[in-house]
């Protein structure tokens, strides 16, 4: 059993120093109490009942909980994270990141601890194996990402179905008939992680509504897989005229498989993105896009949290409503091929 002389060891300090930061019964310096609190997590230590009770403050740390599992675009979920620990700071607490694949015993070993506060639940999937417990922590929560049952939990995120329906609101609004949606990694959609099953949710919604032709696809994550994409796209949708992409890693690679293949953005193909704004600004051509807020998710989870913190209520369900920004690579049906 870890002892708290081998976090002091470990760490390079005093266990006094280790029973201030887990108590809070004196001010230790920032630099050393992240060196203490990455001691405990590394070396595993769980201060027993007893000590725990001794606590007479918060531990003023956030627990944010990413799982980095294939699939998933990293730098957005680092720029959720670095907004996060931001907006912590601003209300004076820290962040611990948890991004080993640990699911269920590395919720409960936080838990178990004095390290956290509370906890940030990121990459959520419909039927996530960790709300069963999440519902029964004493610790308040908040979940970046909606499961298929939300009840008992406070939950932010875009709204990724509305996203997916105003994307192809959008390519019915300027004409087109057959489109087709490039989603996430097929293990994207095996896991049934929640924002790529609201996209392409949203998406077949608006294009039943339409009375469109559609396809949706998921595609890896890399070029190859894109022109091979596009090779199957034209064969198997010869009349597409309109895609929706979901999927940040592969937005240039498509346009250029595209363009390889005879079909330009926007002059012969109409291309839509869900990404961030910087992403879609800078591609060749920029894309028509609805953003994906990293920035003000990552920040106003840390506010519902806060707020749980200190007894507040606050809503279940926060869903930001999409904002589609129109750029240079959609175009009119009519008026596709006159370039």
């Amino acid at each position: 059993m870890v002892k708290i002389t081998d976090v002091a060891r470990h760490a390079g300090v005093s266990p006094s120093t280790v029973s201030y930061v887990l108590s809070g019964k004196r001010s230790i310096s920032a630099g050393t109490r992240e060196r203490v609190l990455a001691s405990i997590a590394e070396l595993g230590y769980r201060p027993h009942a007893g000590a725990r009770a001794l606590a007479s403050s918060r531990s003023n740390v956030l627990a944010l909980m990413i799982p980095l599992r294939s699939g998933i675009h990293v730098p957005v979920v680092m720029q959720i994270a670095a907004a996060v620990v931001t907006a912590a700071r601003r209300h004076d607490h820290d962040v611990l990141l948890l991004t080993q694949e640990e699911g269920v015993d590395g919720l409960r070993r936080v838990a178990d601890s004095a390290l956290v506060d509370a906890l940030i639940v990121m990459d959520v999937q419909l039927h996530d194996p960790r709300l069963p417990l999440l519902r029964e922590l004493g610790r308040p929560s908040v979940l970046i990402g909606f499961p298929a049952e939300a009840a008992d939990l406070t939950c932010i995120d875009l709204d990724f179905h509305a996203a997916g329906a105003a994307c192809a609101d959008r390519l019915a609004g300027l004409g087109h008939r057959t489109v087709a949606l490039v989603g996430s990694p097929p293990e994207v959609y095996d896991r049934q992680t929640g924002f790529a099953q609201r996209v392409e949710s949203g998406f077949r919604e608006s294009v039943g509504r339409h009375g469109l032709s559609a396809k949706v696809y998921p595609c890896e994550a890399t070029a190859d897989a894109a022109r091979a994409l596009v090779r199957r796209l034209l064969a198997e949708l010869p009349d597409l005229t309109g895609v929706v992409v979901h999927n940040e890693p592969v937005m240039d690679p498509l346009v250029r498989a595209f363009r390889s293949a005879g079909r330009r953005v926007p002059e012969d193909l109409s291309v839509v993105a869900i990404c961030p704004d910087e992403l879609a600004e800078h591609a060749e051509p920029p894309l028509s896009s609805v953003a994906i807020p990293a920035d003000e998710v990552g920040r106003r989870a840390v506010d519902l949290l806060m707020a749980k913190l200190d007894g507040e209520d606050v809503p279940a369900a926060t869903l930001l409503p999409p904002r589609l920004t129109t750029r240079a690579s959609d175009l009119p049906l009519g008026r596709i091929g006159e370039r």
